[in-house]
């Protein structure tokens, strides 16, 4: 569960536990989404009036491809969250770390916090193996699989030929 009852959070701090499903309408289209669901943990708790922090851990796979052979792997992903929730129009709402809470609200959702934290957690870019060949730039063969005899830089493009011959020359 990571929808908490405001009233109720003001009296006493809530153990969070609970997932962010990966088919979850939180995710957008371009989103590093889970592979499964990003498993919540962590403690819920006011700080003032109308103000709430979070202190927990996120976890789960992310689905994606290699950077360099594109095959499919997964990639776990786990890290510290902390979040700050404050009430629209308090001082604290300019600070762009803060997530708004809407006044009229009677519901404190963590799944957008949740959202952005895995989203700055996930890797840019992910290796399969640390000593991934990739593919061969000249036929496309996965070159883990098969030695296709193409070397790195055996080949050149015609079109800097004109740039080699001017590093050649003497400067004036």
């Amino acid at each position: 569960m990571l929808s908490f009852d405001i009233r109720s959070l003001e009296s006493q701090p809530a153990q969070v536990e609970g997932d962010l499903v990966a088919t979850d309408p939180v995710w957008e289209e371009a989103d590093g989404r889970p592979d499964a669901a990003v498993h919540v943990t962590g403690r819920l708790s006011a700080v003032g009036a109308n103000r709430f922090y979070f202190s927990g851990r996120l976890e789960g796979a992310l689905a994606t491809e290699c950077r360099r052979c594109l095959k499919a792997i997964t990639v776990p992903v786990a890290d510290d969250a902390h979040f700050f929730f404050a009430e629209a129009g308090a001082d604290e709402a300019d600070d762009p770390e803060v997530f708004l809470i809407d006044p009229r609200d009677a519901q404190l959702d963590l799944r957008p916090a949740v959202r952005e934290q895995w989203l700055l957690a996930v890797p840019s870019w992910s290796l399969c193996r640390e000593d991934c060949q990739g593919l061969c730039p000249q036929c496309g063969v996965d070159r883990n699989v098969t030695d296709c005899g193409h070397r790195p830089g055996a080949t050149t493009d015609s079109r800097w030929d004109a740039l080699k011959a001017l590093k050649g020359q003497p400067e004036s």
